[in-house]
Parts: C-alpha cells; structure tokens; sequence
C-alpha cells in the first residue's frame, strides 16, 4: 500500500493520487464538515454560534437502528437534549451522560431556554440564563451550547441544527398549552428516552433551602452577608445574631472540657509511666530471710516467759499500792 505525504493533499482535502481516481458521487459523500465530537476536555464547550453546523453535504435522516451500529467518523449522530438546568446536579449529568452515550458516534447538542421562556412557562429560577448557560459548557459529555433555545421545537428548528434524534426522559411533559410537547417529535420517531435519577431534582434542592433557611440565613450573617441582601427583617437579624453568640459560647465551653479532659489523660499517664520508671531503676529488695516454717498443728505453742507478759493489776487502795511497791522492790532485791 502507497504512503502518502502528509503535505500532498487537493484543495478539497484529499490526497492527489486519490482525487483524481474517485468518481464525483464518492467525492460529494466524502465532503462532510460537521464539527466532530470533543475528545479532548481542557476547554468548556462552544456555543451554538461559534460551531454552527455549515456542512453542504445532505444531512440524510437516520433511523436508530442505523444509529446504533454506528457512522462515518465524519458523519456523527447528532443529539439534542433541552432543559432549564437550574442548580445544575447530578441528576443533569446523568442525563446527559445518558443522551451522549446512545450511539457510538454522538455529537451532544444541549439546548438551554433563557428566562424569559422559563419564568413564563415554568416559574422563578435561583440561577440566571447566563449562569446556567455557563454550567452547561462545563459539562464533559456536552459538545455545544445552544442558548436561547425553544421551549417547544419546530422542524425549522431542528433542520437549523441538523438535529437526528431529541433525547429525554419518557415522562409526558404537559407545558404551553400541550399534553407533552415532545409529542410530534416521537410521531417523528426522533425521540430517544433517557432515565430520571430518583432522589435529585432542582425542586429537592430548593424544598431543602426552604426547610432550613433558619440555619442558612445565620451562615451567611456570619460569612459578612447583610440583612439587606438576606431580605431579613431587623427582629429576625438580633435573633440570628444572638443564636450566633450563643453557638459560639457553647463551641468555646466544648472546647474548654474537651480540653481539660486531655490535660487530665495526660497527667494520669505521665504518672503511671513515671512510677513504670521508678520502679524499673530501683526495684524492691528480696527478702534476707526465708519465711518461717509453719508449725505443726500436733505441736503446742511453748508458753511464753512470765516477765515478758507480767501485768500488774491495778491497786484497789492506797495501802494496796504501796504493798506492791514493796513487794516489787523485795523481788529485785532477789534478783540482784
């Protein structure tokens, strides 16, 4: 097989040996320029104006069985999956991930409604257009940002972007008027369902704010937030503020007996190892003697000598007292 130069190339990007051997037909189906997936992710993703799809070659509408067993690398499935993507989560992700990954070749659009759309069909958003849009482009699974997107998509919208498949969870979704706004788009048979993550949802997020706003509005009155920007009312500031005292207090008091109870810990086994060494460098001398012999219970005791054990009662009258004076001096007198 012949290498090729690298710099050898036609002006429609083929090499020069092969341009002129291929007839038109093979040529025309090689001159696909739709953007190709991201494979590499140091960089957001671009948004819909920057890469829009200008590839002259015709866009041939794909079945999902087609799609599934893959196409011309230069030829990428296209995806679209739209949302409002408040507090973007992992439930997001997830479906993202899921709407990427359902063909080996995807290129993943995301279609972000603005705040105009969503407050009038949907309600309030904690986060702005700007701000959802961004958290989009920093998704990995997500190859272009389409902002301002439709809240119900039209065929005009979907020949703009070239759009061969709508990906989205399988739920009716009755919004502006219609039962399910993705209703045409599974008649199309363009609609590929993706799974809801249980147990996350932006709503979830907010029921959380609300429960315990006490606990948040206190958090931010200490990180230097005002009562202004909290919308607290002056009554509810002092309370806040006072519960804040009061943590704090019971924290230093915390602090204060945990740290008494290792300062006693640590005398008491400074003590114990200090009387370890102690004993260590002088131990206890032996006993000289060994212990006495115990006696024969046959044996009896020999009585113990008179004038160890000599009690002298006492005297009853002076004339006895100083009778036994007298007979005590007689006694020495005799031992002498």
């Amino acid at each position: 097989m012949p290498v090729l130069a690298t710099n050898a190339e036609s002006e429609t990007g083929l090499p020069k040996s092969l341009s002129n051997e291929l007839p038109s037909e093979t040529m025309e189906e090689l001159e696909h320029t739709c953007p190709q997936p991201r494979l590499t992710l140091c960089a957001p993703a671009p948004f819909a104006g920057e890469t829009s799809c200008r590839c002259k070659a015709p866009h041939e509408k794909l079945t999902i069985a087609q799609a599934r067993l893959g196409t011309p690398v230069d030829r990428p499935v296209r995806v679209y999956a739209d949302g409002i993507f408040d507090l973007f989560h992992s439930g997001h992700a997830r479906a993202l991930m899921q709407a990427k990954t359902l063909f080996p070749n995807s290129y993943l659009l995301v279609g972000v409604c603005s705040d105009d759309l969503t407050h009038k069909f949907k309600g309030f958003t904690v986060m702005n257009e700007a701000e959802r849009y961004e958290a989009l482009r920093h998704c990995r699974y997500v190859d272009e940002v389409i902002r301002d997107a439709p809240w119900t998509l039209t065929p005009e919208f979907l020949e703009k972007h070239k759009i061969d498949f709508v990906a989205h969870d399988d739920i009716p979704y009755s919004s502006a008027g219609s039962d399910d706004v993705y209703k045409h788009i599974k008649e199309a048979g363009m609609f590929v369902p993706t799974q809801r993550t249980e147990g996350i949802s932006t709503s979830d997020i907010i029921t959380r704010i609300v429960r315990d706003y006490d606990v948040y509005a206190r958090r931010n009155l200490q990180r230097g937030y005002t009562a202004k920007e909290l919308n607290v009312s002056f009554i509810n500031e002092k309370k806040y503020r006072f519960q804040n005292q009061v943590d704090k207090m019971k924290e230093k008091v915390k602090n204060v007996e945990e740290r008494s109870k290792e300062f006693v810990n640590r005398k008491q086994m400074f003590q114990e190892r200090s009387g370890r060494m102690l004993q260590a460098l002088s131990p206890r001398q032996s006993p000289t003697s060994s212990p006495t012999r115990g006696r024969s219970p046959s044996r009896s005791p020999s009585p113990p000598s008179p004038w160890l054990f000599r009690k002298t009662s006492p005297p009853s009258s002076p004339k006895a007292a100083s009778a036994s004076i007298s007979s005590m001096s007689e006694g020495d007198e005799d031992e002498k």
